[in-house]
């Protein structure tokens, strides 16, 4: 039998994770195997000695004791499916077993307390039975509490190792078992006294005792089948919920957490938490964020199986360009070379927002400029207020160009001139790595520049952009031109 343990409060919840593999189930079984096989010998010699004495608590112990063999061989069973692994049906595993395994032991509990009342007030107010307390009787008892308390310490060991609840429960019965004993015994040697020195009314301390064992064990009950239920309801430990919401909600990154679930079955944790991220975030630095979100409960819950669900959200301090990032990422395009144009008095009536979108080579002029219509639609939406909006649009580079080479004597004396064209601006240290390529009979140029490591990124822009004005107009021929930026 199990139950919850007889101080004021039930011991807090073990998070932390237990260990797995055939050991710890072939451990599992063998203690609640051993915890069978002693309930079998108490309950032999509780019955034999009860019937002897006729003593009311002695029997009352005797069928309590045969509860627990059944609690036992509940145990037993519910410790051998609970360790299986999960499966197609049982996709979370089987570990509620032992929830329920305790739950039925809570109830067993309550139905020894119902039969020994209803005894003990028939003894008391209407029958009146003999006792014949004998030395046998005292040997049993004392046997028993010497049994109980070796086999709740072996219970309770495994127990917490494992973090099984079944096992926990027998071994927290069967410390309450002990002081049930006890009350038992002094009951008995009242009886013993009351027969010794002429004190017959002190026959009734056994059916009190019977009852106190039964206001012991209804209590242990009571808090058991409670803490069972909870289990089986998926019910959060105590506090663990608002602390997973501050874990979760201090993580950089997150910009809100709407809902944060906890269950358990038997030993394992199950955690599915919903965070908001900021909608432009790229999928890689989503994903950092979650796999710390999933670190920060962990910290409270090891070993649980954790699932996050990202959602994105526009933060309170989203400007345009974020803006109208985000709904380009919405329609799975890119954009670039976003600016926008302030004619007005300030107030925003006259701004006007440029961008390059650049959508599949596969789509028609058609096809693409509706694309861009509803960007500009929803950019709207986002931004009112917006004087206009002016779209460029291009393909996206989808392909690998096949790239020719100029004749040897062109290609040398135009990348020397380039060399010196870019070399000649006052802020450019070198100009390197500068190579000439032909595709599609145009003319592709890339180059490494050095410049002054501490110029802000946005002065650095503008001198590359001056060169690449300059390498253009002494060769109109060029089609693109790439310029590498790095610190000197």
């Amino acid at each position: 039998m199990s139950s919850a343990v007889v101080t004021p409060a039930p011991p807090a919840p073990n998070t932390s994770p237990p260990p797995a593999g055939p050991s710890a189930a072939s451990e599992k079984r063998w203690v609640a195997g051993v915890s069978i096989l002693w309930a079998i010998l108490v309950t032999a010699l509780k019955i034999t000695v009860g019937v002897g004495t006729h003593s009311l608590g002695i029997l009352s112990e005797a069928l309590h004791s045969s509860l627990d063999l059944t609690a036992a061989a509940i145990t037993f069973f519910s410790v051998r499916v609970s360790d299986q692994p999960a499966d197609s049906d049982h996709q979370y595993g089987h570990e509620k077993v032992e929830n329920l395994s305790a739950f039925l032991e809570a109830l067993l509990l309550l139905a020894t307390c119902v039969w020994i009342v209803y005894e003990a007030v028939g003894r008391l107010l209407f029958r009146h039975v003999e006792i014949q307390p004998t030395i046998w009787a005292f040997l049993v008892m004392a046997f028993s509490m010497v049994v109980d308390w070796w086999r709740s310490r072996a219970l309770m060991r495994v127990a917490r190792k494992y973090n099984s609840q079944a096992l926990e429960a027998d071994a927290l019965h069967f410390s309450s078992d002990v002081w049930s004993s006890l009350v038992v015994i002094f009951g008995l040697l009242l009886v013993w006294g009351g027969r010794h020195y002429g004190a017959p009314d002190l026959q009734v301390a056994d059916p009190l005792a019977a009852m106190a064992v039964s206001g012991i064990v209804a209590g242990i009950s009571v808090r058991l089948a409670k803490r069972t239920l909870d289990g089986l309801l998926d019910a959060a430990p105590p506090g663990m919920r608002a602390r997973l919401y501050d874990e979760v909600r201090a993580v950089e990154g997150v910009l809100g957490s709407e809902r944060v679930r906890i269950r358990h079955a038997g030993a394992r944790y199950f955690v599915d938490a919903n965070i908001s991220v900021q909608r432009t975030a790229t999928f890689e630095h989503v994903k950092a964020i979650s796999d710390a979100v999933q670190a920060r409960i962990l910290g409270h819950l090891p070993g649980a199986d954790v699932i996050i669900h990202t959602e994105p959200r526009a933060s309170v301090n989203e400007d345009l360009f974020e803006k109208v990032k985000a709904v380009a990422a919405r329609h799975a395009v890119n954009v670039h070379d976003l600016s926008a144009l302030d004619t007005g008095d300030g107030d925003g009536s006259g701004l006007h927002l440029e961008l390059h979108v650049e959508v599949s080579e596969t789509l028609t002029l058609r096809q693409a400029h509706e694309l861009v219509d509803r960007l500009e639609e929803e950019i709207r939406a986002e931004a009112p207020g917006l004087a206009s909006i002016n779209t460029h649009i291009e393909e996206a580079g989808a392909h690998i160009e096949r790239a020719a080479a100029q004749t040897p004597e062109r290609a040398d004396w135009m990348r020397r001139r380039l060399q010196e064209i870019a070399e000649s601006h006052p802020q450019v240290v070198d100009c390197h790595e500068l190579s000439i390529r032909l595709v599609r009979e145009r003319v592709f140029v890339s180059c490494h520049f050095h410049l002054n490591g501490d110029l802000p990124v946005a002065r650095v822009h503008e001198i590359t952009a001056e060169v690449e004005a300059q390498f253009r107009r002494e060769f109109p021929q060029i089609f693109r031109v790439i310029i590498h930026s790095e610190p000197a």
